[in-house]
């Protein structure tokens, strides 16, 4: 037992002398007069025993204890979260970062791309990368209800920036009529999109609200009367158009019945990942974890802390 605890003893010296004191693994074994093979097996021996506790003193450890956790409880294949000190800067740069790594993957691969201010904000963020290899296909129309190109698609920005081939979906993101949106939706050349999109390795969704300053309000895709009745059937956000409640189930009926956009792909397939920070996104971004719409998930230190206690 003293011998025992004598090369415990020794084990602790090495291990302080290693990460405490910052000596080379030549410096402790001078130091304790042994070889530097002892000193090397005596680090590992404390490592192994549990004498020595890591603790890393940076926003990023807390930051990645949260997605930690949050893959955890929500069944999650990716998640990242940004430190809070710059929430929206943070994640659009991870967004980014997570496009830029998916691009530049060799082998051939669809990727699906939604709309949104945090996506567009990521999409400003990205260099020019050569990627002929990869297709991009919008997830949602890219007109506005006067005609024009609806601002938030952010395909036709990533096109300028990348050379993959780029796929927009020549629809309005809500149909006037659901007599109108089914005959847009049965064009060959629709399907063929919406089944592409359907195929996608992977897709980057914005996560919208439905309450006050809903995006699909402020952009003029719905008006008040029409967010109100969403609201009133228990709409807490959107995907690409597709209201859903705190369960993560589409409501029925109401303009989810207008929506042109691809449907959300399939997550057994598809790494859906969405895009959303901030206090009021909170309960679309759990409905949505709820229901399963999306697999992955980047935010910032704050909400995903929220999302982990509710």
């Amino acid at each position: 037992m003293v011998n025992q605890g004598r090369k415990l003893e020794q084990a602790a010296k090495a291990a302080w002398l290693s990460y405490v004191a910052g000596k080379t693994q030549d410096e402790i074994a001078g130091i304790m007069g042994v070889s530097r093979q002892t000193a090397q097996r005596l680090v590992a021996q404390a490592m192994a025993e549990g004498i020595v506790k890591i603790r890393i003193d940076h926003p990023f450890a807390h930051c990645m204890d949260i997605a930690a956790g949050l893959q955890h409880k929500w069944g999650l294949e990716f998640c990242q979260i940004a430190p809070s000190d710059a929430p929206e800067a943070g994640v659009a740069l991870m967004v980014a970062d997570t496009i830029e790594q998916w691009l530049r993957r060799a082998e051939p691969l669809t990727m699906a791309i939604g709309t949104g201010r945090t996506l567009r904000s990521a999409i400003a963020q990205l260099p020019h990368i050569d990627c002929p290899q990869h297709r991009i296909v919008s997830l949602t129309g890219n007109i506005a209800p006067d005609g024009s190109t609806a601002y938030y698609n952010v395909l036709f920005t990533l096109s300028d920036l990348v050379s993959a081939r780029s796929f927009p979906l020549p629809l309005p993101v809500i149909a006037p009529s659901m007599s109108e949106r089914q005959a847009v939706n049965s064009q060959p050349s629709i399907r063929r999109l919406i089944q592409m999109s359907s195929e996608a390795a992977v897709a980057f969704v914005g996560i919208g609200t439905v309450g006050e300053n809903a995006p699909l309000m402020l952009d003029g895709f719905l008006t008040q009367p029409e967010l109100d009745a969403l609201v009133d059937a228990g709409a807490v956000g959107e995907i690409t158009g597709w209201a859903y409640d705190t369960h993560g189930a589409l409501v029925p009926g109401l303009s989810n019945d207008r929506v042109a956009s691809a449907p959300i792909p399939p997550r057994e397939t598809t790494l859906v990942i969405g895009a959303a920070h901030g206090s009021e996104k909170v309960p679309a971004i759990r409905g949505a974890l709820r229901g399963g719409l999306i697999s992955g998930l980047i935010t910032d230190a704050t909400t995903g802390a929220a999302l982990l206690s509710g």
